[in-house]
């Protein structure tokens, strides 16, 4: 089996940690984002997976390749010379995905239990040409919400932001295709949401599966620290020898990589993701945080709801909060506070942030 990756481009809603890698490759709980992908996919028999990108794609080829061997699944390039929207990536992967079997096509920023065993078996049963995953949400009316079939997951339509309640499932961006679903597809930026599926649908080829568990789209700063916290609870109910032992610095879910370091008197977490190499001093505080590798913080500085990027560093009782984003190699001075600020690579900071700002 095949699965598509849409990767797309320059990841401008994680900046400025895109400034550095690809948003695919950049950490999510000390694995890339994809990493989580790939893994999830292979389990399920995927050999081969066709990464669709136009920004940087020789690196991003390069830092996947160590994983080819490792999990046994040839990782091929499609590249774009310009973007090609949901659907167009699909026209140009043509001949790598028509080989007479169901393939897979996922957004590059989901995070979920990535059900795929579930999928292919549902996709197989109804027989129709498409499967999309869903996913129920609170407040439908920010979404596109799908509406199917209760009993049989047949998708009825498409209600773009409804103002009555129409129901609560919207699109999580995993799919299920048949190679049929290649003749739809021109060969031009097209869009998989609004131009392919409504014709499926009336059809009746395109159908739904719910997902159980967690879900996020983790593309920009606040929801990648969301999921994150989805994550690391889901890790503490399914394979807690992933997480570090509760103590009493550590509370709640925290995942820390052997080779960091973590001084005396401190408290971590909940929802902390520490990297390789880090070095913590003593009587730091963390919550909601990810550590990126090289990251290094001083004695007692608190950081909370915050991504601190690789090789940078807080100082001696800074603060840094607010969803702040410290970019690659970004130096936060002693007693500081940074609230909201969004750091770009290789700054020194030597004065306070208090509202959100981008630091250029």
């Amino acid at each position: 089996m095949k699965a598509l990756i849409l990767v797309g481009g320059f990841g401008t809603r994680l900046r400025p940690l895109t400034l550095t890698l690809p948003k695919p490759i950049v950490e999510f709980a000390n694995k890339a984002m994809v990493l989580h992908q790939i893994e999830a996919l292979a389990q399920v028999g995927v050999d081969e997976v066709i990464l669709a990108v136009n920004y940087q794609p020789d690196l991003m080829s390069s830092a996947l390749q160590q994983f080819e061997a490792k999990l046994g699944i040839k990782i091929t390039i499609s590249r774009e010379t310009e973007p090609m929207g949901t659907a167009g990536p699909l026209a140009l992967a043509k001949d790598l995905l028509n080989d007479g079997q169901p393939f897979f096509v996922l957004n590059s920023d989901v995070i979920c239990t990535f059900p795929f065993a579930d999928l292919l078996t549902f996709h197989k049963a109804h027989g129709g040409e498409g499967t999309i995953l869903v996913t129920k949400v609170d407040e439908p009316s920010k979404y596109g919400v799908v509406v199917s079939d209760e009993g049989t997951g047949r998708i009825q339509r498409f209600v773009e932001k409804p103002k009555e309640f129409v129901g609560n499932k919207i699109n999580a961006g995993l799919y299920i295709f048949n190679p049929s679903i290649l003749n739809r597809i021109p060969l031009c930026p097209t869009s998989i949401e609004k131009e392919v599926f409504p014709a499926m649908a009336s059809e009746s080829q395109l159908y739904c599966q719910t997902l159980e568990g967690f879900w996020m789209d983790v593309g920009q700063p606040k929801d990648y620290l969301a999921g994150m916290a989805l994550y690391l609870q889901h890790l503490s109910l399914v394979e807690p020898s992933l997480l570090a032992p509760p103590s009493s610095s550590i509370v709640g879910g925290v995942m820390v990589d052997p080779s960091a370091t973590i001084g005396e008197n401190c408290v971590i977490g909940p929802n902390v993701t520490i990297g390789p190499n880090c070095v913590i001093g003593n009587g730091v505080r963390l919550h909601n945080t990810a550590l990126l590798s090289g990251a290094k913080l001083k004695s007692n500085c608190l950081v909370k709801n915050s991504i601190i990027g690789w090789n940078s560093s807080v100082g001696s009782w800074a603060r840094v909060e607010g969803v702040s984003v410290l970019g690659e190699d970004v130096h936060i001075a002693d007693e500081l506070h940074v609230n909201g600020g969004i750091i770009l690579p290789h700054k020194s900071l030597t004065v306070s942030v208090p509202e959100p700002t981008i630091i250029m």
